[in-house]
This record gives C-alpha cells, structure tokens and sequence, in this order.
C-alpha cells in the first residue's frame, strides 16, 4: 500500500513539473497554478501538498531540468585527466548540448526563469540557491586536479567554474540564436582552456 502511495505521488510530481516546463516556458511569470494543474490532470491542492508554493515548483522544476546535464558533464569529464584536459572535454560537451533538439526550449525556459527572478526576488534567491547546490558539484569535478605542477583548490576550481559559466552562457545563447558562427566544439575548448590556463 505504502509503495502504491509512493508511486502515485511520484506520477503526480513527473506531472506537474511536465506539466510547469510547458507553461512555465511559454508565460513565465504569469503562469498560472490553475492551467500547470489542468495539464496535469490534478487540482493547484496537489501543487500546494507536493511543492508547497508555485515558487517551490518552479526550484523544484530547475533543479529537475538541470540535474541530467549535471550528471551527463559528470560522464564526460572522467577523472585521471589534468585540469586542461578536464576542461577541454566539459568544453566539448557543452558544445554538443547546444545542438540537442531541446536547446533551443531549454534557452528559452532560462531566459524565461530570468524573468522570473527579476519580477520576484524570493524566487531570484532560491533559484541562485538551487544553481549554486548544482555548480557546487562542477566544483568538485574540478578542483584537486592537477595543473601547471600544482593541484587545484576548491577556491581556484570556484572561481573557475564561475567564469565558464559565463563564458559558456554566452556563447551557447550565440550558437543556438545563430549569432555565433564558426563557434565550434574546438572554440569552445580553446576559450574554455584560455581561462582554464590563467585560473588563480
């Protein structure tokens, strides 16, 4: 009976947040519980019991988008490399992801949350919590790894991590929009490297 239970709400909770990526996706902050949960064919009670609020679906949303690419860079970065090396197969991965089919819905979810955390600052720092629990893990790919005769600390693998977010934010947003021709997976390796090289 407990395991019936545990999967029933479990179907709920795939539904709901199946069901939050499209609306979410295409309304942003005016996505209303009302349509995420006639999607789902369950009632906004279930989002309130489930979720607690619609800014804890929405977290709970991100962290389900974001936990397979985690875990996918996790794959294609295996340990034994140096950092340089490490760096050049996460570069090549992420510049792979940019051709996916659902890039292009995936930019636009992210441009969407943006939106979101600009019109509501509760749900601006909770999203940043969620991000930074998932770079915390690209940290950890990172850091101890070897580079120039030295191992990479955690501080140096942060700050690492912070400017490739950046750097691959840009340029995956150019790639996927068509503004970043020639931007192939050896430019992206060879950016992502530059800064990799003067990490410090």
């Amino acid at each position: 009976m407990r395991t019936k239970r545990a999967e029933s709400k479990e179907r709920n909770r795939r539904a709901l947040l199946d069901a939050a990526f499209q609306v979410v996706s295409r309304d942003g902050y005016r996505a209303r519980l009302e349509e995420i949960a006639e999607r789902a064919d369950l009632t906004t009670g279930a989002i309130y019991s489930l979720f607690g609020s619609k800014n804890g679906l929405v977290v709970a949303l991100v962290t389900d988008y974001l936990r397979p690419h985690y875990e996918e860079i996790e794959q294609a970065v295996p340990a034994g490399l140096d950092l340089l090396e490490a760096v050049d197969a996460f570069a090549r991965h992420y510049r792979r992801s940019c051709d996916a089919p659902e890039a292009l819905s995936g930019l636009s979810l992210q441009i969407t949350l943006l939106d979101m955390a600009m019109h509501d600052p509760e749900l601006g720092s909770q999203l940043a919590a969620s991000v930074r629990t998932q770079e915390d893990q690209l940290v950890g790919l990172f850091a101890g790894r070897t580079h120039n005769g030295s191992v990479v600390t955690s501080h140096q693998a942060r700050r690492l991590v912070i400017a490739l977010r950046a750097l691959f934010v840009g340029l995956s947003q150019g790639v996927i929009l068509g503004l970043a021709h020639g931007a192939d997976e050896q430019y992206f390796a060879d950016a992502a490297c530059a800064l990799a090289s003067g990490a410090g």
